[in-house]
């Protein structure tokens, strides 16, 4: 199932070099693996047994006529040829379908002999007309004798982009056909709407098709991956993902939820589970939408997760389960406890008693640790122990029966520098899917190796640190090394009034365009512009001010000031600053900002900073 959310041709001639397209046509062009994705994710383009696009092959007029339909709103209806069109097309030939519902809606005619040359190469005019047809437009729309018009409209409505082919007769290869549809997405039909709204998906900000939610669109899943998984897909998967990284076949793993696309032949695995009593289901077992388990509230994003946790289902209030989650964090399948065995190693946030339901109607507390793992989430655990907040723990999740044991851990010895490329730290590699958690007063972030790549690192930065059997780093905990896990904003407006015990100050600052009121008898180091925020966003327990970089330009991940590069964080925030106010932006606007760019950062690259804040003014 799939998840809601997710040519008129004519006779090639040679026309004189005056009809040749314009050296600037290929100007402007698309990124060719986005452009690939789309197209393979819309089904338009598939590629061989092993994912092959053959782009450097020419596209004979079946092919180009079946990825024609294909992008068509009813390109799944498309069967056998009920007769045969063409006297070389017989309805036995495998392109006779697609053939047959183009020659229905106009897009082709017949040679002059009656024929239709399947096997001839396409040439630009006639993929050019085809696809003008599928935004609307007819011979009455072009001026001219055939094929000036076309190709005039084809180079005005940037059809043209990326597409290599510059004479009218010239020969389309499989790389051409792949921009020329990637270009069809985002051109307006004759109606003046982008042409991909037809096939129920939209543009992003920046005029392109939207590729996360197209791929989302079309992906079809989830199943559960377990033993012979594999035969029930409709097709043998040449790209894998795990966890959002490209991993080998063997990478996935027995109950790791699993998504596909058959047109761009790739899986997508994601092994995120959470183990632990059933605490709530809301709004009730009849109708569930979202459970709590370890203390986290998951939604429910599948029928069958639904029933296995109603009233109807297997599993209850009291419980103890294991919640496979999906792609978007929602429970996608429910398994028991032994789906999840195995060890979870973080740091303990919050200490506390909880209340629990006993599975009678009744309820019982206990003391209830909340643990902030090296997959950056958090998960709560009954525990006898005595832990206090900033223990380093590790909880075992029996096989039989999903008891969680919680042991202490011991600080970890190891220092060292991770190598430019990232991929190792001293003489330790990163395993694949290493797992490193950055602490910072009580809030994590969850970094990749490259993140650390060029960090020298002593014994104070690495709290703990844990070897897979090849001798790989799997897990790492770091002591506020890269400020990641900070939260960043702008104090947009500063009073300060009286003076010693009387003394009164007000703050007002924005954090991803929200807005906070601090006043108190407080007055932090900062007292304007971008901030490090210390603390609970509401009442923060300092503002800690950035340093400012010269003025300079967005190049790339880099913030350009003279002879100085400052690489942006991730997440770095833009605000636009217009009439003495701040105002959210994004990084685009300051890419194509003619104003003044400043940066500010939290501390030197060589030690973890980032740019954090760029204003525009």
């Amino acid at each position: 199932m799939k998840i809601k959310r997710t040519i008129a041709a004519a006779l090639a001639v040679c026309l004189t070099l005056a009809l040749a397209l314009p050296a600037s046509a290929a100007g402007n062009t698309a990124d060719l693996d986005e452009a690939v994705q789309a197209v393979t994710a819309l089904g338009i383009m598939n590629g061989d047994g092993s994912g092959d696009l053959k782009l450097s092959r020419k596209v004979t007029r079946a092919e180009f006529v079946t990825m024609a339909i294909k992008a068509t709103p009813n390109r799944d209806g498309v069967g056998q040829a009920a007769t045969s069109p063409y006297p070389d097309v017989p309805r036995s030939h495998w392109a006779s379908g697609y053939v047959e519902a183009a020659v229905s809606r106009g897009m082709v005619t017949a040679f002059s002999d009656g024929t239709f040359r399947p096997d001839r190469e396409i040439s630009l005019a006639e993929a050019a007309s085809m696809v003008l047809s599928l935004l609307g437009y007819g011979p009455g729309d072009f001026s001219g004798s055939y094929p000036t018009g076309q190709l005039s409209m084809y180079n005005r409505l940037k059809l043209n982009r990326g597409v290599t082919a510059s004479q009218a007769a010239s020969p389309l290869t499989r790389q051409d056909a792949v921009f020329l549809f990637y270009n069809l997405l985002s051109a307006k039909t004759k109606e003046d709407m982008p042409y991909i709204q037809q096939l129920g998906h939209s543009l992003d900000a920046s005029g392109k098709p939207d590729l996360v939610s197209l791929i989302n669109g079309q992906m079809e899943g989830p199943i559960i991956a377990q033993s012979g998984w594999r035969s029930s897909l409709p097709f043998s998967p040449a790209k894998f993902y795990r966890n959002g990284s490209a991993a080998a076949a063997s990478a996935v793993q027995d109950y790791d939820i699993v998504y596909w696309n058959a047109s761009m032949g790739a899986v997508w695995a994601y092994a995120k589970k959470a183990t632990g009593p059933i605490q709530a289901i809301a709004p009730s077992g009849a109708a569930p939408a979202s459970v709590t388990v370890a203390g986290r509230t998951y939604s429910i994003e599948t029928s069958a997760a639904a029933y296995a946790l109603s009233d109807l289902g297997q599993y209850h209030l009291g419980d103890t389960v294991t919640l496979l989650l999906g792609r978007s964090g929602g429970v996608a399948a429910v398994a028991d406890v032994s789906a999840s065995a195995g060890e979870r190693v973080g740091v303990v946030t919050a200490v506390e008693r909880s209340s629990y339901p006993d599975g009678s109607g009744g309820t019982y507390s206990a003391h209830t640790v909340t643990l902030l793992a090296t997959d950056g989430q958090t998960y709560q655990y009954q525990t006898q122990g005595s832990y206090k907040t900033g223990s380093l723990v590790r909880a075992t999740v029996a096989a039989q029966g999903g008891q969680v044991t919680l042991r202490g851990l011991n600080s970890a010895s190891l220092s060292g520098k991770v190598n430019k490329e990232g991929t190792r730290l001293d003489k330790y590699a990163f395993a694949q899917e290493a797992e490193i958690l950055d602490i910072s007063e009580g809030r994590g972030a969850v970094l990749y190796p490259s993140r650390l790549a060029g960090l020298s690192l002593d014994h104070s930065d690495i709290k703990y640190y844990s070897l897979n059997p090849q001798g790989e780093i799997e897990t790492l905990i770091l002591n506020d090394v890269t400020g990641d896990a900070y939260q960043y904003g702008i104090i947009t407006r500063f009073e300060e009034t009286g003076e010693g015990m009387n003394r009164f100050c007000s703050y007002q600052y924005d954090v991803g365009g929200v807005s906070y009121t601090l006043s108190g008898s407080t007055r932090f180091q900062a007292v304007g512009g971008p901030v490090r925020i210390l603390g609970d966003l509401a009442s923060p327990d300092r503002l800690y001010p950035l340093i400012q970089a010269q003025a300079g330009q967005i190049v790339g991940s880099q913030f350009v000031a003279g002879s100085q590069k400052y690489t942006l964080s991730d997440s770095v925030a833009v605000y636009e600053f217009r009439g003495g106010q701040y105002f959210l932006s994004s990084l685009t606007r300051a890419e194509e900002s003619q104003g003044s760019l400043t940066a500010w950062y939290d501390k030197a690259e060589s030690d973890g900073g980032r740019v954090r804040i760029i204003v525009i003014k």
